[in-house]
């Protein structure tokens, strides 16, 4: 894509040339500087933080102050990216009332470009009545961590016909409620390529294969900084975590034996 800003028209109309969309996480300025000035179109802020930064065994600890937190941070590293923020667990289940409320308050404290919430056909209300306020909105389907307890785990959404039928409701429901993308997450990949095809909206696919629209994925995973084995779905392309426990250990090192810091490094 090779818009100075990438914005809500900009992905439908890679949806319509065929060009693929790439996203992936950020909490932080730092990260978000590099992965911007990177090329990457979507920067999402994801609940994820409270698996990758906080240390929790799932998204559902994570409050919207937190999130509004880490957005603020992100929005203000991307020059060319969208800022897409998660709204999180407990933050838009109860009313559309609550989940407008969530939305503006990520919009404009955070500065978000948009947001994100999961579920199909049981949230397209909360869909509907944020992007009439003129939100940018995008789904999130199949796996919805959110969701983890009620699923009985990460496991893989839309097998068998019942799974197929209930997965692509949830997509065409997320389209029809307003929404300008959504997320297919762990779905096999006929299911997602199928979807892609049915939808005028893009596609972003994490575990769901190449037939996507797009692809994100949780910057840790990425880059190595995990300390548990990557999901299946991951292609890691640095071992960033174990190169900065080798430097670390280096300077920790020079550090104990008074090699550091040495006469370049002194006034």
């Amino acid at each position: 894509m090779d818009e100075a800003r990438v914005t809500v028209p900009a992905l439908a109309r890679c949806k319509a040339r065929g060009e693929k969309i790439s996203m992936l996480t950020a909490y932080d300025y730092s990260f978000a500087r590099i992965f911007d000035t990177a090329g990457v179109d979507v920067l999402l802020v994801g609940d994820s933080l409270g698996n990758v930064v906080q240390g929790h065994d799932t998204t559902l600890p994570v409050t919207l102050d937190e999130m509004v937190y880490h957005t603020r941070m992100v929005a203000r590293a991307a020059r060319r990216a969208l800022v897409v923020g998660d709204m999180p667990f407990g933050t838009y289940h109860a009313s559309t009332d609550e989940a407008v409320t969530t939305a503006v308050r990520l919009m404009k404290e955070g500065g978000a470009h948009a947001v994100k919430l999961e579920g199909g056909e049981r949230v397209a209300d909360r869909i509907a009545a944020i992007a009439r306020m003129d939100i940018p909105v995008m789904g999130h389907i199949g796996l919805t961590p959110q969701s983890v307890h009620q699923l009985g785990g990460f496991r893989v959404q839309g097998r068998g016909d019942a799974g197929h039928d209930r997965v692509l409701r949830d997509a065409r429901a997320v389209e029809a409620a307003g929404a300008f993308a959504v997320v297919l997450e762990c779905v096999p990949k006929a299911l997602a390529r199928e979807i892609t095809q049915t939808l005028s909206i893009p596609t972003i696919g994490i575990g769901a294969g190449v037939g996507c629209d797009g692809q994100v994925l949780v910057m840790h995973d990425l880059l190595g900084l995990c300390e548990n084995p990557p999901p299946r779905f991951v292609r890691q392309y640095v071992a960033l975590g174990e190169i900065t426990r080798r430097a670390v250990e280096m300077w920790a090192d020079d550090v104990r034996n008074q090699k550091f810091p040495g006469d370049a490094e002194s006034y």
